[in-house]
């Protein structure tokens, strides 16, 4: 029998989402400077991506997201693939998660299992501004309508859901236009289907295209399939603010998993800076007294991360 979310939210005061995946297939050798970013090594080396979904579980990761961000049919296509073979790339995507966590789950004991939940699989739907390659997740502004993000985002929902997906992680999404354009879907077409909807976010208050953050939770409650709502791949720093400025604003659990608060280069695809001074836990901590009930990390975070997250109080 499959558990929801809303089911292990009510029995567990927090739960850990696990960390980047094309950061940890970087550290073992693959070259991602490339328009299909980590959903390239589905092609090339799958046994590395469920290794890398193995270890945060190990690290305890509570939630999977699957390596689908930037794997798309139109991406896959310009590859010289055919609709369906992308269409069963992104059903690998989902196979390689959920092996990695039979395989961590078999790997304890009855005692152990008793004291954690058993993980779930997310589907990770990225936005149409991944698939563009050019850094749009982190400016919106598409100039595209709501029937061309349905389209786009349609066989892509589907082929994680036929592939056993417990749930969608809607991420990274730039903008209120792209976050509706999928409760819509989600709404007409996939009615049982249960989803996330994380925003990238520019500053303390704001996506990166410019709403409220606060506005675009707002507009999001009347949608029960959207149970959670939250920030990931944004600064560290802008966390608190983040979280501050939605309260009260939405009855949906709360997640955030930032990046490591460094500075991503959309045009040589790589990234400046240095991660935020204060430890990934020491924040976590400050994110979860302000309500977050789902935590993890983005891009430039692993899983020590991870492990050092699970080692904070529940709250």
């Amino acid at each position: 029998m499959s558990i929801h979310l809303p089911e292990l939210l009510a029995r567990h005061q927090r739960l850990l989402v696990d960390g980047a995946l094309a950061t940890e297939l970087e550290a073992r050798g693959c070259h991602l400077n490339d328009p299909l970013w980590s959903a390239k090594v589905l092609l090339e080396q799958p046994e590395l991506i469920e290794a890398v979904h193995y270890d945060y579980f190990a690290a305890g990761a509570d939630i999977g997201i699957s390596a689908s961000y930037q794997a798309s049919i139109a991406g896959f296509v310009t590859r010289g693939y055919s609709a369906e073979q992308a269409l069963e790339l992104i059903k690998l995507s989902v196979k390689l998660l959920d092996q990695a966590r039979q395989r961590y789950w078999q790997s304890l004991n009855a005692s152990e299992q008793a004291q954690r939940p058993r993980p779930l699989v997310a589907g990770s739907v990225g936005p149409y501004g991944a698939m563009l390659a050019d850094g749009s997740e982190y400016r919106g502004q598409y100039g595209v309508d709501e029937a061309t993000l349905m389209d786009f985002h349609r066989p892509r929902i589907q082929a994680l859901l036929a592939a056993g997906a417990d749930l969608l992680a809607c991420e990274t999404l730039p903008s209120l236009s792209e976050a509706l354009a999928l409760a819509k879907l989600l709404a007409r077409e996939f009615a049982t289907a249960e989803a996330w909807i994380s925003f990238s976010c520019r500053d303390g208050l704001h996506t990166c295209e410019g709403q409220l953050l606060r506005d675009a939770v707002q507009t999001l409650e009347p949608y029960p399939q959207i149970i959670a709502v939250g920030i990931n791949c944004s600064a560290p720093e802008f966390i608190p603010s983040l979280l501050q400025s939605v309260a009260g604003h939405t009855s949906k659990a709360l997640l955030v998993y930032p990046n490591s608060g460094e500075h991503y280069d959309p045009q040589q695809k790589c990234w400046h800076g240095q991660g935020d001074t204060l430890s990934f836990a020491q924040q976590a901590e400050q994110w979860q007294q302000l309500g977050a009930q789902l935590i993890g990390g983005c891009c430039r975070t692993g899983p020590a991360d991870i492990a050092a997250l699970a080692k904070m109080s529940p709250g």
